[in-house]
């Protein structure tokens, strides 16, 4: 009886870790004050949520358009974020990055922030947070873009808080970050893209395919997601082991997108994705205004 009750544990246990599955939401470039389309898919965000096991939100920067926020009572925080994502099942941990609209105004507030709201967490302007669950983990490696880009720092007056920030020391981190994850699986996030079809300058891309690129590739990072584009894109470029995700705005897209060099799927439409994974298969799936997966990433061990 006993060995019996033994096997019959051992696979009610083996089940449990078979199903255990990480969630996540994706959303960026969503400040608009609740206008656009920013109110109705935050609305959808929660219905979805209510059918998922959502552990957290990554939101990869631009929550504040246009000018940033000047400080942590900036009524922005209320009009971009707190009373549009009111869903009960919204109510989980927000991991931000900056975006060049951040840059606009006081960046420090928005790490500040994090002492006012239970929902944002933002220790730094780049960190790490491992997920876990059962024995199935996945590493989000967020960093912090706009410093990486050279137009950036040209522009003082723009984006005042760009030239105070060591380039270096985020790429030195990075490289020791990535050496040292060991989880199942493991993203970088952050608000530029990589590769990706834009009519945004050129040399955005360039800066990033220089300085982050060859970092992720040493890696052999799974998956790298970003914005600010406005569209959804799925890009494998030739001689890269890695899926490079432009996400979608969840407030105002757009809709003009054109196929790149190793792109696998382009999409004007404004959305969200989920990111999941169990121990064998990291997914991402593209979110349309009517809650229809239009594409998914998927990686499998198998």
């Amino acid at each position: 009886m006993k060995k019996i009750f033994s096997l019959l544990m051992l696979a009610l246990i083996g089940s449990a870790v078979a199903f255990a599955q990480i969630e996540l939401f994706v959303a960026n470039d969503v400040g608009r004050n609740g206008h656009y389309e920013q109110k109705p898919f935050a609305e959808l965000m929660g219905r979805m949520a209510e059918e998922h096991d959502v552990e957290a939100i990554l939101a990869l920067g631009d929550t504040h358009h246009y000018m940033g926020v000047q400080s942590v009572n900036d009524p922005l925080w209320m009009t971009n974020f707190e009373l549009i994502y009111s869903h009960p099942e919204l109510q989980v941990p927000w991991y931000p990055v900056l975006g060049n609209h951040e840059y606009r105004g006081n960046t420090q507030a928005v790490l500040d922030y994090s002492q006012v709201s239970r929902r944002w967490q933002m220790p730094a302007r780049y960190y790490s947070k491992v997920f876990e669950d059962d024995g199935v983990t996945l590493r989000v490696v967020f960093i912090d873009t706009t410093p990486l880009i050279d137009k950036y720092h040209k522009d003082t007056q723009d984006y005042p808080d760009v030239s105070k920030q060591d380039m270096a020391a985020q790429l030195a981190w990075l490289d020791k970050e990535l050496q040292q994850a060991n989880e199942d699986w493991v993203v970088v996030v952050g608000h530029h893209p990589i590769y990706a079809d834009t009519p945004k300058s050129p040399n955005e891309r360039m800066d990033m395919q220089k300085r982050v690129d060859p970092i992720l590739r040493r890696h052999n990072v799974n998956m790298y997601i970003c914005g600010h584009i406005h569209n959804f894109q799925h890009i494998r470029p030739a001689g890269s082991k890695i899926d490079y995700v432009v996400n979608s705005s969840a407030s105002l897209s757009r809709q003009q997108v054109n196929p790149v060099e190793g792109t696998i799927f382009v999409s004007g439409q404004p959305g969200f994705s989920i990111l999941s994974c169990t121990k064998d298969n990291l997914r991402l799936d593209m979110i349309n205004q009517q809650g229809e997966v239009i594409h998914s990433v998927n990686r499998s061990r198998r």
